[in-house]
């Protein structure tokens, strides 16, 4: 696929995903949700990635759905009444999926403003680092709709209840210092240290242990509503997969030798 709405680059282990509609605050529409699901269906399907970065061009890093442009309501035509919910079951919840399932890290550099869906992307990351002019947006009450692409399922768990739901029904900026305080993101930098951070970080995920990685984020989803017994289990059965992977071998033999470890995602 020819990518008009995003840039896609991967270098040294590191894939790159920028939404590059700066004229629109990034906003989303169906077009650039396909091209970002074909993205990230490289970076799954080549395994030549070993973490994955999603930012936006310009000063946002995603406004949401393009309103203007049928992001609303661009999905598959149906009779009767506009369903706003289409375009999630066709395109955006399938994104979001898609990322959540990656077996590689996913780090989120929230450059400037995440609302809306671009709010829920920004979130869905492993990692979450924020510029400090970054801020989060629950805008769907504003236009008379509710939370979508995960929100509803997301923010609870992030930041607890009373949190989320103020954030959803009063449609208030959080800014990124606040939301570093509610526990939504993992760091606040600078603006201009936001992309030498996410660097960092991602050249640190991508030496690191790439199978031990994806068993660490499906593992937390598979607890988060399991009692004990069951997160227990979860554990137990990641831990049999990890233990046969040659970056256990090669970080137990790198511990007893007393030298860093050269994992190779395997």
């Amino acid at each position: 696929m020819t990518y008009t709405h995003i840039l896609f680059e991967e270098a040294d282990g590191i894939a790159t995903i920028t939404i590059n509609r700066p004229q629109a605050l990034n906003a989303l529409h169906v077009g650039v949700i396909e091209e970002m699901i074909d993205a990230v269906d490289r970076v799954r399907d080549e395994g030549t990635a070993r973490v994955l970065v999603l930012t936006g061009a310009g000063r946002a890093f995603c406004s949401g759905a393009d309103l203007a442009g049928g992001g609303a309501g661009g999905g598959p035509k149906r009779s009767g009444p506009p369903d706003a919910g289409a375009v999630l079951e066709s395109h955006f919840n399938p994104l979001l999926e898609r990322l959540f399932a990656l077996p590689v890290p996913f780090i989120t550099a929230v450059n400037g403003p995440a609302a809306g869906a671009g709010c829920s992307y920004a979130l869905a990351g492993d990692i979450v680092v924020a510029a400090k002019s970054a801020y989060f947006l629950q805008a769907f009450v504003n236009i008379g709709l509710v939370p979508d692409v995960g929100s509803t399922w997301l923010l609870p768990r992030l930041a607890g209840r009373a949190r989320a739901q103020a954030m959803m029904m009063l449609g208030e900026k959080i800014p990124a210092e606040t939301a570093l305080d509610w526990g939504l993101c993992y760091k606040v930098v600078d603006d201009a240290d936001l992309a030498a951070t996410t660097r960092a970080l991602a050249e640190k995920l991508a030496k690191g242990p790439t199978r031990a990685y994806a068993l660490i984020r499906q593992g937390i989803r598979d607890c988060l509503d399991k009692p004990l017994s069951e997160g227990l289990m979860v554990e137990r059965r990641n831990q049999m997969v990890a233990g046969r992977t040659a970056d256990f071998v090669e970080g137990v033999s790198a511990f007893l030798q007393k030298r860093p470890a050269a994992f190779t995602g395997k």
